[in-house]
């Protein structure tokens, strides 16, 4: 179902971010309506943040779908890469995990249950501490999280194809300049 929505999403993107023949695209058809109808205000943000909207969107489809062939969604991926990336014994309370991920601590409870359920991990009290619970990785656990960061990695430099590394590099400093700007604004 997820899949299907990020799909949506992203033949709308697709949809209204072709250029129609001009060489322009919609986004910058958008600005320049917006420069016209109120030349009072700077709607250049949108040139930017358009854009990384759609890119998000057409991103999101396809490693759901990528995700989606291990049986995963985004959500269970980031759990069992951050028990992955942890290290043997690929254990790591909810807290921990809950910092190591995009997921809330309710979101990790909700992600673990399912990720137990289906024998991927499991739970093991804390021997010193009888209330911390520690979630690791089972051996189909790792089998099955080994095999999807590989074909997830894949997946991502045949979408960076079209990009050099020196872009690549720019561009994630950039975007790493734009989320810390983002970020200050919270403040």
């Amino acid at each position: 179902m997820a899949h299907q929505d990020a799909a949506q999403d992203a033949d709308r993107a697709d949809r209204s971010g072709r250029s129609g023949g001009s060489g322009v695209s919609d986004v910058d058809r958008f600005v320049q309506q917006w420069r016209e109808q109120r030349p009072d205000l700077d709607p250049s943000p949108i040139a930017l943040f358009g854009r990384v909207h759609r890119v998000y969107l057409r991103y999101q489809a396809v490693i759901t779908k990528c995700f989606e062939d291990f049986g995963l969604n985004p959500a269970s991926f980031d759990v069992l890469a951050a028990l992955r990336r942890a290290g043997a014994p690929y254990r790591m309370t909810g807290t921990e995990l809950a910092a190591e991920s995009l997921l809330s601590s309710a979101g990790i409870t909700f992600r673990l249950d399912k990720l137990e359920q289906a024998g991927l991990i499991t739970r093991i009290r804390d021997t010193q501490d009888r209330r911390v619970v520690h979630s690791q990785l089972t051996a189909e656990g790792l089998a099955l999280i080994d095999e999807a960061i590989a074909a997830h990695l894949d997946n991502e430099h045949r979408l960076l194809a079209g990009i050099d590394d020196a872009d690549a590099e720019r561009l994630a400093a950039l975007l790493q300049r734009l989320e810390d700007s983002i970020l200050a604004t919270r403040s």
